[in-house]
């Protein structure tokens, strides 16, 4: 570090430059009980519309933002100004726009309405000595907490109104309320200040260092803050700190000149002294020293870095044992034994960092005591004693501003007097000759954790031992002395902090004084004020039974315990986080397909349904694959294959159902699919219904799929359905189609199957698509059977209690997958020739270069019309029909009076013509009724005749008008036609987050040399201003053209780049478009107005899943301002390929945080960890990737979702980057969250409990159903259909059976059943209890043979009168009863008969068999355990 930077660094300087105004005293001591400081970032962007006055037309001057904090509700300035630098303005259209783009960071505790920001702006002149002059241009105030408990607090992007004077107005005593004084003060008309506020949490780690109320720039040097990395000079942004350094001070000892008992002696006798010149001084041999005490801190300049220790010091020789009492000395009884310095026992722990700023501040305070009387007057001999304090002497000690090393022995020169210090304090002061020529120091010895490293290891384990031992009863002081002959980092503290304590100052002290003599203050506590004392200490008096001070030492355990707390309190370190919640499991790219083989009968029965046939163009059937054998993808072969077009067949069949608890074995019933192949869009199928089996069909057999018509009939053409996608060059890009096939190769199609009748989603089945490349072949089949699965994330509802507040390695509620059912597709791909038509040909532009070359012709006007309309229109030719003026410009057909032609054709937009037509032959045929008639003119003809003047002068008034529009048009017009010729125009095709890359040929055309700047008003379209992202691009496209190092030159003040451009010379021009943002609006789930289709072709432009299409034009502006030339990117977007589809179903309005792993990239860089970067396409989504891990390992990508209200979706889609510079994502997620209404249900399990919900109604009358996940446990009242009334309330009732104990999730939908639309949506949280159980059995059963085991035990109904009951099992696929419900008289007994499923593999099962009466209240409950042999 040079000279400089120390001489910058230096703790003093910056400690006098950083002084502030501190807050009004009531308002500090509210904030202090507050508690917390909350952080902001203000970023001042720029002042528009500022006019200069008449005095500084025509000058370029410079301009100042000045931001204060103000209380106004005390009319109080507090803090510090914060100054901008100093900024030029421009002048357009008579107003002058100034640029700041600063951003300023601060923190305040005080955080109320009346605490605004005053921003004032300041118009800097030159003066004749080169000094500036600052003239206030106007001000404004800036709210930056909300007005009220139910207002939403003002952070974002916002405008301030700018008003007239200076804000020394705000002082004023008729301005109570600043925020509504435009009754006094004039606004600036048009001048506002563009800003933007937002909480900055990521200033929390730093608030330490920096004091409050200080607003700081970012590129201001904190002490203790490292530099930023990148070129954005932001330090604040995301902060980084210095590492903590332990140190340790022992040996401690004061000196005072010119000796200790001198030194007493005269403080005491201006103590007693001050006391004699008041009324209430009558004893004058009274005050004595109750303790001396040592305050050590850590100081950055800026404030205290932790609380400072107090520390109590001892009089005598260093490391002499002393009596722990409190030694008194009165003016004439000085001990004669006192020793001749103040020693500290023990040692200092203080937590520093490496910077030359750290210092360490010593603070001697005396306390002294002051007998008081019963009547709180002074007397001799008063057994009670007030308090007060008094600091004497400080100093301040650098140990890292020397570069060689802070020294092992110090001695540090102490001051005294009205010098400033961080604690704002008078000091104590003498000014005799001997006081003056001999100094007062302060010696110790200073070790840092260079020294004492594993000491310091040491202390804390056994600090950490000792508040263990926390429990174990207070020893004395001397039985818990710890050996003084320890480490040094590991010796104790010294002695304790005494009961005096309790009236030490605050953090921030302040400087206020009391008025008039302290002495003639009365106080209901017993505590007389020092003469120097500050108002800030009299707050912190003594309760009265602390009078009576004893030096009470606390035990050496109990100070080890209070040490470790502070140093973890202080020192808290980050781990690496570790999520509770089992993440979910990406499908990835390289997953096996999920299918299995099945057996030749169900084989036989599905494909004898005449399903229908896969064929090529021939009319062959297609060549059937085996979905097991491995797949050899040659690029080449399906380059030269001559069959370019691909027919890709979708095929769903049958659907096998899975026995599932909860659940009737016919569910589902119906079914429909949801999912995205390519960038074809989403896809909503029909419903299918699922027929029943044939007589005799084995149960696992597949139930075949049938469409279902509107009507609710069934289809009666070929079973199953059947989808296609045509993939022709008509609708793939150019040069696409070998991505095209890549994804066939690579990707799985993910399908989500839903029941159709309640909108539940069943599960997701994913099924490989590389069996649909025909490597050559006409025609390819293949089909699958899939398993349906779904995933629980039971951990999500929070209902582990139990666990809330304990430290657990392991999940209160487990996380596993369930196969919900089997589904059977067939893919096929068919080849077909290119068909070349006109229609196919313009779907698509040809191809174009990455390279933008300005056409040498000129292109510009094109003939025709120069409105506007025309000369952007993208597909104008070069022929044009001139066009009627009120026809292109529906403002100025609304300005005419014949409204029936002008006002008709521009609203008509092309009409207007045949409205003309028509009306004149109207006029015709009525022109020749009259000739036919001969008839004399009548009055009606004389009206008409009065007509038609009126419309000869209403045209000739709009012709007018017509003429004064086209002299105000021309001029614009005219400038934008000779715009195109300077207009180079290139078209993208945009995909979501895969960045475009382009380079534009731009010349010098000047034989002078030119600074170009390169202006973009979409900041999606951005200059490439590093050299190795310019490399990586080039060598991604192929583009062989020249690149230079450091070719542009970034402002600090705006983000244009400029370039230098010698005359006559050509550079290419790095621009890259990419964006993130997509539809990401909320919507409600149904099935209807969805696209369903049994033959689909989509081979035109598609709007879902894509970004908007516009148009943005990069300006190279000369010198002078003016366009030298201008690069026209037409975005045209394209569907995005989405690799997997995520559910997520959470309760409404609250927020959702996930963790999606990814598993180990088998492809890692060099460096061995692959580094992941996400993108989001909703900003209201935060989404990030864990950091680097080991090779091998795998990676998650957490997700927080705001939540939002039952029944509405948020779909949104995230990117995932393996490449440093996000070229183009590696996987495209789309991500929906199911907001749903959430209820806790507490039951017992096996009893049938009722629960009641609201059901709210709609806009319109409804009919709906409900529908339950689990309908053998949950019923609903009323089940069936019923009206919903509009804007009604319905009460439901709800019945739950749970049949095992623990927490479960359920879903119960409310559907319209003539839209099929889900009307609300609830989350059942259950929460079932164990019963009481009253007898328990054992049994065996064999294992294997295909047998079970029937057993029965006897049943005794203990009521003297005849009752019946009804029998469940916890599991009914293994237990199953003769008979479920039986009647018995009173007193009397029944066999229950039992048969036991057999089972296939050795084991133990617990079964539980309920006994509930004829109203489901449990009875009795019994354990069964099962042993299988």
């Amino acid at each position: 570090m040079s000279t400089a930077e120390l001489q910058a660094s230096d703790w003093r300087g910056i400690f006098e430059g950083r002084r502030a105004v501190p807050p009004h005293s009531q308002s500090s001591r509210l904030a202090a009980a507050a508690g917390q400081s909350q952080a902001f970032r203000l970023v001042l962007k720029q002042v528009d519309g500022l006019q200069p006055k008449q005095s500084e037309e025509g000058k370029a001057s410079d301009y100042q933002l000045r931001v204060s904090l103000f209380d106004s509700e005390h009319q109080h300035f507090f803090g510090r100004t914060w100054k901008s630098e100093p900024h030029p303005s421009r002048l357009s259209n008579r107003h002058t726009t100034v640029q700041f783009n600063e951003v300023v960071y601060f923190h305040t505790p005080l955080c109320w309405s009346s605490v605004v920001a005053v921003v004032e702006l300041v118009s800097l002149s030159s003066r004749t000595d080169s000094s500036q002059n600052a003239t206030g241009a106007g001000f404004g105030l800036m709210q930056l907490f909300s007005r009220g408990p139910d207002s939403e607090p003002p952070h974002g992007e916002g405008r301030l109104s700018l008003y007239h004077g200076t804000p020394r107005v705000l002082l004023h005593p008729s301005l109570r309320d600043p925020l509504q004084m435009n009754a006094v003060l004039s606004v600036m008309e048009g001048t506002q200040l563009l800003y933007s506020l937002q909480p900055h949490p990521a200033l929390t780690p730093a608030m330490h260092l920096i004091p409050p109320n200080i607003l700081l720039s970012a590129h201001h040097p904190i002490p203790g803050v490292l530099p930023p990395t990148d070129s954005t000079a932001d330090a604040l942004r995301r902060p980084r700190l210095l590492p903590d350094v332990p140190c340790a001070l022992e040996r401690v000892d004061v000196s005072l000149a010119p000796s200790t008992e001198v030194f007493e002696a005269d403080l005491l006798q201006m103590l007693n002294y001050d006391r004699h010149i008041t009324t209430l001084g009558k004893e004058v041999r009274s005050v004595v020293v109750q303790e001396r005490r040592l305050h050590v801190g850590v100081h950055n300049g800026w404030g205290w870095v932790e609380r400072p220790q107090v520390l109590v010091l001892e009089q005598g020789p260093p490391g002499a044992n002393r009596s722990s009492g409190p030694r008194q000395t009165s003016t004439d009884t000085l001990s004669a034994s006192s020793g001749p310095g103040l020693s500290l026992r023990g040692s200092v722990e203080l937590r520093m960092m490496r910077h030359p700023a750290f210092s360490v501040v010593f603070q001697l305070e005396y306390v002294f005591s002051v007998p008081l009387t019963g009547d709180g007057k002074l007397s001799s001999g008063a057994v009670q004693r007030a308090v007060f304090m008094q600091c004497v002497r400080w100093c301040v000690w650098s140990p890292f501003s020397d570069t060689e090393g802070a020294p092992e022995s110090v001695c540090v020169k102490l001051q005294g007097g009205a010098l400033p210090n961080p604690n704002e304090l008078m000091i104590y002061t003498t000014h005799t000759p001997q006081a003056d020529a001999e100094q007062s120091v302060i010696r110790f010895r200073f070790l840092s954790d260079v020294e004492g490293a594993t000491s310091s290891t040491a202390f804390r384990s056994v600090s950490r031992e000792t508040s263990q031992r926390k429990k174990i009863p207070t020893k004395s002081h001397d039985e818990s002395r710890l050996d003084s002959e320890a480490s040094p980092l590991r010796a104790t503290r010294g002695p304790a902090l005494s009961l005096s304590q309790l009236a030490t100052t605050s953090r921030y002290p302040t400087m206020s004084h009391t008025a008039g003599s302290p002495w003639q203050q009365q106080h209901p506590a017993l505590l007389a004020p020092s003469p120097m004392a500050s108002a800030h200490q009299l707050s912190h008096v003594e309760r009265p039974a602390a009078g009576s001070i004893a030096h009470l030492e606390v035990s050496v355990m109990e100070r080890e315990e209070t040490s470790d707390e502070r140093e973890e309190e202080c020192n808290l370190r980050e781990l690496t986080f570790t999520p509770v919640h089992a993440p979910v499991i990406t499908l990835g790219t390289h997953t096996p397909g999920s299918s299995r083989g099945s057996s030749r009968g169900s084989l036989a029965h599905l494909f004898s349904s005449r399903f229908p046939e896969i064929r090529d163009g021939l009319g062959q059937v297609a060549e059937v694959l085996d979905p097991s054998e491995p797949v050899s993808f040659d690029p080449q072969r399906e380059e030269a294959d001559l069959l370019q077009a691909n027919t890709l067949i979708l095929q769903f069949l049958a659907f096998t159902r899975v026995p599932q608890a909860g659940v009737n074995s016919d569910w589902p019933s119906s079914i429909h699919f949801t999912f995205q192949l390519y960038r074809f869009p989403p896809v909503t199928s029909q419903n299918l219904r699922l027929l029943q089996p044939e007589p005799g069909a084995r149960p696992d057999y597949p139930a075949i799929l049938s469409l279902i018509n509107r009507d609710g009939t069934l289809s009666s053409g070929c079973p199953g359905l059947q989808l296609q996608y045509r993939a022709d060059p008509s609708f793939l890009k150019p040069g696409e189609r070998a991505w095209f096939l890549r994804y066939l190769a690579l990707h799985s199609l993910q399908i989500d199957v839903w029941d159709s009748d309640s909108l539940l989603l069943i599960g997701s089945a994913a099924v490989e698509l590389k069996h649909m490349l025909r490597q050559g072949r006409p025609a390819v089949q293949v089909s699958h059977e899939l398993e349906v699965i779904t995933t629980d994330y039971l951990q999500d509802a929070g209902l582990s209690g139990e666990h809330a507040g304990r430290h657990s390695a392991v999940p209160a509620i487990s996380v596993y997958t369930t196969v919900r059912g089997r589904l059977h597709v067939r893919l096929g791909n068919v080849g077909g020739a290119v068909q070349k038509s006109l229609t196919s040909t313009l779907l698509l532009p040809p191809s174009r270069s990455h390279i933008v070359q300005p056409s040498n012709a000129p292109a510009g006007f094109r003939g025709g019309s120069l409105s506007s309309n025309s000369v952007l229109n993208l597909n104008a030719q070069n022929t044009k029909r001139a066009q009627r003026l009120p026809d292109t410009d529906c403002e100025l057909a609304s300005l005419l009076h014949s409204r029936t032609r002008e006002v008709g054709g521009a609203l008509l937009e092309g009409r207007g013509e045949t409205e003309e037509v028509r009306q004149r032959k109207i006029d015709r045929m009525t022109a020749v009724r009259q000739h036919e008639d001969k008839a004399t003119p009548t009055l009606q003809e004389k009206s008409s005749s009065m007509k038609r003047k009126q419309d000869r002068a209403q045209h000739s008034q709009d012709l007018r008008l017509i003429q004064a529009y086209r002299e105000r048009c021309k001029a614009e017009s005219i400038t934008s036609m000779l715009t195109q010729a300077l207009t180079t125009k290139h078209t993208l095709y945009a995909t979501l987050g895969t960045a475009e890359f382009l380079e534009f040929l731009l010349k010098n055309p000047f034989n002078v040399p030119q600074t170009i700047t390169i202006e973009c008003d979409d900041p999606e379209l951005s200059v490439v201003v590093k050299a190795e992202e310019w490399r990586y691009f080039k060598d991604l496209v192929k583009v062989c053209t020249p690149m230079e190092e450091e070719m542009f030159h970034l402002q600090e003040k705006s983000s244009a780049p400029q370039i230098y451009l010698r005359p006559k010379e050509s550079v290419y021009i790095p621009l890259k478009y990419q964006t993130f943002t997509s539809a990401h609006t909320l919507h409600s789930q149904d099935t209807a107005g969805l696209k369903s289709s049994k033959n689909l072709h989509f081979a035109h432009k598609q709007k879902s899943n894509t970004i908007l299409a516009k148009s943005i034009k990069v300006f190279f502006r000369a010198e002078d301002g003016q366009p030298l030339a201008i690069c026209q990117v037409n975005v045209e977007p394209t569907p995005h390929v989405v690799d997997q589809t995520f559910r997520f179903y959470h309760p409404e309005l609250t927020f959702l945080k996930k963790a999606i792993r990814l598993p180990p990239a088998t492809d890692s860089p060099p460096d061995g960890a692959a580094r992941l970067q996400v993108r989001c396409s909703d900003p209201g989504v935060i989404c990030h990737a864990s950091a680097a891990t080991d090779p091998g390992e795998p990676q998650d990508i957490y997700l927080k979702v705001p939540g939002s209200s039952s029944p509405q979706i948020r779909k949104f889609f995230i990117t995932v980057f393996t490449d440093p510079w996000l070229a183009s994502p590696a996987q495209t997620w789309q991500v929906y969250v199911h907001y749903l209404q959430r209820m806790d249900v507490v039951c017992v399990c096996g009893t049938l409990s009722w629960h009641s919900l609201i059901l709210r109604g709609t806009q319109t009358i409804r009919k709906v159903q409900c529908y339950t996940s689990h309908p053998l446990e949950l019923q609903v009242d009323p089940g069936g259909v019923f009206a919903l009334p509009a804007q009604g309330l319905q009460d439901l009732r709800l019945g739950v059976r749970a049949l095992r104990s623990g927490n479960s999730f359920r879903y119960l939908n409310v559907v319209d059943v003539d839209t099929r639309q889900l009307v609300t949506s609830w989350l059942l949280c259950i929460n079932c209890k164990q019963p009481l159980i009253s007898r328990a059995f054992e049994i065996q059963v064999p294992v294997g043979g295909g047998r079970g085991s029937n057993k029965k035990f006897s049943f005794t109904n203990p009521y003297p009168f005849s009752k019946g009951f009804r029998l469940y099992s916890d599991h009914p696929d293994l237990l199953q009863f003769n008979k479920e419900d039986f009647q018995i008289k009173g007193g009397e007994s029944y066999s229950i008969g039992l048969r036991f499923a057999p089972s296939q593999s050795p084991g133990t099962e617990e079964i539980l068999i309920f006994i509930n009466d004829l109203e489901d209240k449990n009875e009795e409950t019994y354990c069964v355990k099962v042993v299988y042999r």
